[in-house]
């Protein structure tokens, strides 16, 4: 069971939530695109507006094995703030589920405490909100079963590695060399 779950609320940042929707359906993921918000139609920090999959009362946790947030303002306040989404990402680490984030998105995993202890990465500036862990400045950082990355330009390298993690080092591998991608 490979379903994710990206995390969509107005704001956020377009190219990271959208890069990592279309990485992942192209190596043959199901993505189901969550909205957070009052309705599916979601705005994005550069007035891209998308329809979700799904609102959010309709995700269940056992179905997921990554639970996606991107970054972008006001989008991250917005997920931060949403506290039904705080219950489920606590009741699908707990469960052995994935935790991923991008840009100021790690803030929301600082915040509820899954990144004590652990490395992680964020966007230059939000590094407070990152709680108890401990900050790196590589791209895209893997600590157990948490993911995080810089931010816009670093989100084809999260999308590989979130590709990688659920389908193996290959799968990535020829998914970057079909859309002309090398790696640093």
């Amino acid at each position: 069971m490979n379903k994710v779950f990206v995390f969509l609320a107005d704001g956020f940042e377009e190219i990271e939530g959208l890069t990592v929707v279309d990485m992942l359906r192209r190596a043959g993921i199901e993505v189901i695109m969550v909205s957070a918000g009052p309705s599916k139609a979601i705005t994005g920090s550069h007035h891209i507006e998308v329809e979700a999959d799904c609102m959010f009362h309709e995700v269940l946790e056992p179905e997921g094995a990554m639970y996606v947030l991107p970054g972008g303002m006001p989008g991250t306040i917005a997920l931060r703030e949403h506290q039904g989404l705080a219950k489920l990402l606590k009741k699908a680490y707990d469960n052995g589920k994935y935790l991923a984030a991008i840009c100021a998105a790690p803030t929301v995993l600082g915040q509820y405490g899954f990144l004590d202890g652990k490395r992680a990465t964020c966007y230059p500036g939000q590094e407070d909100g990152l709680g108890k862990a401990e900050y790196v400045t590589e791209p895209v950082v893997v600590d157990g079963r948490i993911i995080t990355s810089r931010g816009m330009g670093t989100a084809i390298a999260f999308a590989g590695k979130l590709v990688e993690i659920l389908q193996g080092t290959e799968a990535k591998e020829e998914l970057l060399k079909s859309i002309i991608y090398e790696e640093n």
